[in-house]
């Protein structure tokens, strides 16, 4: 019976080790990029717009969802000209040296990269200084992109 019950365990825990593995590249929520929003309509709309779940596209093992198939097209035909930078984590907290999560409210376009904050005060400090951050955060995104640990 124990001998059995190890095996359950050691099976439990290789399933969860294979999910948290098979996460992509990029910042998910429920299984989702940018918490569920359109990437392409940062650009285009200038606005964060909800994807709709049957409009999905995978990218470097994540998935992004769209709000529209002209946006889900744009997206599968250049995603590196759309996807968020950092890896879709907070900008400002890269260029700090961490992963921290986002408020798709709270983005920026800037020499046509989008880029991500936490929240608006962070996006205010972020934007007062952008230039210097995105320098610092290009610097440390090698390094930062490596730690599984997120201020959420």
């Amino acid at each position: 019976m124990m001998i059995k019950m190890k095996s359950v365990v050691a099976g439990v825990a290789l399933s969860v080790i294979a999910l948290a593995s098979s996460a992509g590249e990029f910042n998910e929520s429920n299984g989702v990029a940018i918490k569920g929003y359109d990437p392409v309509a940062f650009f285009k709309e200038r606005k964060p717009v909800r994807g709709k779940d049957d409009l999905r596209f995978e990218y470097k093992g994540s998935t992004f969802v769209f709000a529209n198939t002209e946006n889900r097209a744009a997206f599968a035909a250049n995603p590196d000209k759309y996807a968020p930078q950092y890896g879709g984590y907070c900008a400002f907290g890269t260029a700090r040296g961490y992963k921290a999560d986002i408020d798709p409210a709270t983005f920026t376009v800037i020499d046509g990269r989008l880029y991500l904050n936490y929240n608006t005060q962070i996006q205010r400090e972020w934007t007062a200084e952008s230039g210097k951050f995105i320098r610092q955060a290009d610097e440390r995104w090698p390094t930062v992109s490596k730690t599984d640990k997120v201020f959420r």
